[in-house]
């Protein structure tokens, strides 16, 4: 990271949100704390990132999602040149990616794999699927443990066109698709041996928000299980709302949880992604159209936020055009970043632990245009950070001390990569 993207001595006073459309979204009891806490001397913990950037993470395979031919990307400048889910192998020193296979499917924008490692889950965003309109597709994989190589095991319909997002309950035994025009969230069981059932329940949302643009329905972005797997949750673009349920495993059934007030989010923010700390006690929640982080404190036994503070993701000289995208906290539990398209950063914040506060760190320039996707590997040694409008993936060392992000080098030029997922350890 250069010392121009670092945070300025003006800013260790504070940040301040200048962008004139910021203050009204939170209202006036919280622009006290649009100011961002300051940012605590560095000298220290760059003497110790010379002795902590030599962690290296284990060699893995990646599964790299992406928008394909010939559609374009949303926000993107020209038709993709994509054919699917791109399999690498990722050398766990350097995140340099070596490619294994690219299987053909269409926009499968986002997937995920199952808690061992032997099963795939993609989301085609479409608006029809095999025929039936107004739904997506879902397809499910299996994992070859010796080579990495995915083979489909079927799919089906997701229940709402443009499926966003999909996650695999903490049981294996269902997986949730967010629906981003359906307006709805799905439930679709897994079987024995991983395939997918039909789905066994969708529940649809309600709302919208004052932007008339992006928020004229309901737009859900992801789902999200707490820490302790007892609540999910679903934030909502289009309706300013994170949604909160427990899942009922026996019959595959979203239950609301009557807790939370879901219109807890800012208006006019648009909450897109959240990401939890690993203690269970904070939450953060990104704004795509605010540009923001809000941190709340979390009530495990209920499912409950308490509004904390809210940060900008950029700094305070920006004025030009740009969206928030990512959301990943740490596995430290030290830091939490997200990604700028648009301002091309990743926007890195130090988290108290005491009171899960956030303080920035600083912003480190993407070496492309448009991060829609990054990920942190387990180890927590390294992040990939997708540039979907320069068709690269670049890989950092993360500080274990400061956060700070230093880039490897190790540069993968692959079409449109917009989500990750990590697969088993390579021997």
């Amino acid at each position: 990271m250069t010392d121009s993207h670092q945070a300025s001595s003006a800013a260790q006073a504070q940040i301040k949100l200048t962008r004139r459309d910021m203050f009204p979204l939170v209202g006036a009891a919280a622009v006290a704390a649009l100011v961002a806490p300051t940012v605590a001397t560095a000298q220290a913990e760059i003497a110790q990132e010379g002795q902590d950037n030599t962690l290296a993470a284990p060699s893995r395979y990646v599964y790299v999602g992406t928008y394909t031919s010939p559609n374009t990307a949303p926000g993107g400048t020209q038709p993709s040149t994509s054919k699917g889910i791109y399999v690498f192998k990722m050398d766990g020193a350097t995140g340099a990616l070596t490619p294994v296979q690219v299987f053909e499917i269409e926009n499968p924008s986002w997937v995920t794999v199952d808690a061992n490692a032997s099963h795939l889950y993609a989301t085609s965003e479409v608006t029809t699927w095999n025929g039936a309109s107004d739904t997506g597709g879902i397809t499910a994989f299996s994992i070859d443990p010796s080579t990495g190589k995915i083979t489909s095991m079927g799919d089906q319909q997701t229940g709402g066109s443009i499926p966003a997002h999909v996650i695999i309950d903490p049981s294996g035994k269902f997986a949730l698709v967010a629906n981003y025009i359906g307006a709805n969230w799905s439930v679709l069981p897994i079987q024995g041996n991983g395939a997918l059932g039909a789905a066994s329940a969708v529940w649809p949302a309600t709302g919208k928000g004052p932007n008339v643009a992006r928020q004229e329905a309901p737009h859900p972005h992801e789902t999200l299980f707490d820490p302790s797997g007892k609540y999910v949750f679903g934030p909502d673009l289009g309706s300013d709302h994170v949604w909160s349920w427990t899942l009922n495993t026996s019959g595959g059934s979203l239950v609301p949880n009557a807790n939370l007030d879901a219109s807890i989010v800012a208006s006019g923010s648009g909450p897109r992604h959240m990401a939890f700390h690993p203690n269970g006690k904070f939450v953060y929640v990104i704004g795509e159209m605010a540009s923001s982080i809000t941190a709340y404190s979390y009530s495990a036994e209920r499912g409950t936020f308490t509004w904390m503070q809210t940060v900008s993701t950029l700094p305070p000289d920006f004025s030009g055009e740009s969206s928030t995208a990512e959301i990943l906290v740490h596995p430290s539990g030290s830091f939490v970043y997200g990604s700028n398209r648009g301002h091309n950063t990743i926007a890195g914040f130090a988290i108290d632990q005491a009171t899960g506060l956030l303080n920035p760190i600083g912003w480190t320039p993407t070496q492309g245009r448009i991060p829609r996707g990054f990920t942190i590997d387990p180890s927590g040694a390294l992040m990939l950070v997708g540039n979907q409008n320069s068709d690269n993936v670049v890989p950092f060392r993360i500080s274990q001390s400061s956060g700070r992000l230093i880039p490897t080098g190790a540069v993968t030029q692959t079409p449109v990569p917009v989500s990750f997922a990590f697969g088993s350890v390579i021997s």
